[in-house]
C-alpha cells in the first residue's frame, strides 16, 4: 500500500469516526431534551393522560368553541410529542381525582365545571367574574387584591398554571388553561408549547401560576402574549377580605 492510498482510507476512516460521535452527540442531547420535556409535562413514555373539555356558553348545545378545539390540537401534539397517550374528556364527565396522571384542562369556569373544582382546591386566591350580563367587570380576574378587566379584542387575560398536589415524586401535574374568552386559551397553550424548556429551567417539576395579556387578538389571534406577572403566591394564598370600591386597582389596556 503506497502513501497516497494509506492516505484516503485514513480519511474515510476518520471521517467514518467523526460522523458517528456526532450522531453519538446529537442522539444524546435529543434524548436528554426529551427527558427534560417529559419530566416538566409528566409524561414518561407510554404514560396515560387527561384532556378535559370544555364547552362552548355562547350555544345552548354541547359544542366547544373553534379556538378551543385549536387549543386542543396543540396539546395532543406534545403529548405526542412526549410518546405518551391521551384520553379526551368532557368537562362534565371527569370524575376523578389528579396526580395519577398528567391533566391539561381548558376553559375558564363559566365553560369548565372541572376548572371551577381545580381553582377551588388549589388556587383560593382567584376569583373569575362568569356573570353572563354585560358590564365592565364580565370575565374580570381578581387574583389577591389586584383586578384585571378584559377589552374584548384588544387586551384580554389567561392563567397558565402548572399544579401539583403532595409531595410525591410521581405525583404528576394539573395544567390549568383558564382563559376570559376562547382564544386566550389558545394563546395559552401555544405560549406553553413555545416556551416550556425555558419555564421548566426556572421552575423546574413545581408549580407555577403564570398571568399573560393577549394583545389585540381581533387583528393578531393568539400570536401576541405578554408575560404580565408570576401571581403563584396571590393565587394559591386565600383571598384577602374585600376592599372598599374606591380602593379597588383595576388594569386596563393603556
Amino acid at each position: 500500500m503506497n502513501d497516497d492510498v494509506r492516505n484516503i482510507v485514513l480519511g474515510l476512516v476518520a471521517a467514518g469516526i467523526s460522523a458517528a460521535l456526532g450522531w453519538i452527540a446529537r442522539t444524546y442531547l435529543w434524548n436528554r431534551k426529551l427527558r427534560r420535556k417529559q419530566a416538566f409535562f409528566g409524561l414518561p413514555e407510554n404514560a396515560e393522560s387527561l384532556l378535559v373539555v370544555n364547552r362552548d356558553p355562547a350555544t345552548a348545545e354541547p359544542a366547544v368553541h373553534r379556538f378551543d378545539v385549536f387549543a386542543l390540537l396543540e396539546l395532543s401534539a406534545l403529548i405526542k410529542d412526549c410518546g405518551a397517550h391521551v384520553q379526551v374528556v368532557t368537562q362534565d364527565s371527569a370524575h376523578q381525582g389528579f396526580g395519577e396522571r398528567t391533566e391539561f384542562c381548558v376553559g375558564g369556569p363559566g365553560s369548565n365545571r372541572r376548572m371551577v373544582a381545580h381553582m377551588a382546591a388549589m388556587l383560593p386566591g382567584v376569583r373569575v367574574n362568569v356573570d353572563p350580563e354585560p358590564g365592565p367587570d364580565r370575565g374580570a380576574f381578581r387574583i389577591g387584591s389586584e383586578l384585571y378587566r378584559m377589552e374584548p379584542g384588544v387586551t384580554e387575560y389567561v392563567l397558565l398554571a402548572r399544579l401539583t398536589a403532595g409531595e410525591r415524586r410521581e405525583t404528576r401535574p394539573v395544567f390549568l388553561f383558564c382563559g376570559q374568552r376562547a382564544i386566550t386559551n389558545q394563546a395559552a397553550t401555544r405560549y406553553l408549547a413555545r416556551n416550556h424548556e425555558r419555564l421548566a429551567r426556572k421552575y423546574g417539576s413545581g408549580s407555577f401560576v403564570l398571568l399573560l395579556k393577549v394583545v389585540n387578538s381581533q387583528a393578531y389571534g393568539p400570536d401576541v402574549v405578554e408575560l404580565v406577572a408570576d401571581v403563584t403566591k396571590p393565587a394559591q394564598s386565600p383571598l384577602p377580605a374585600p376592599e372598599p370600591a374606591a380602593q379597588k386597582k383595576s388594569h386596563r389596556a393603556d
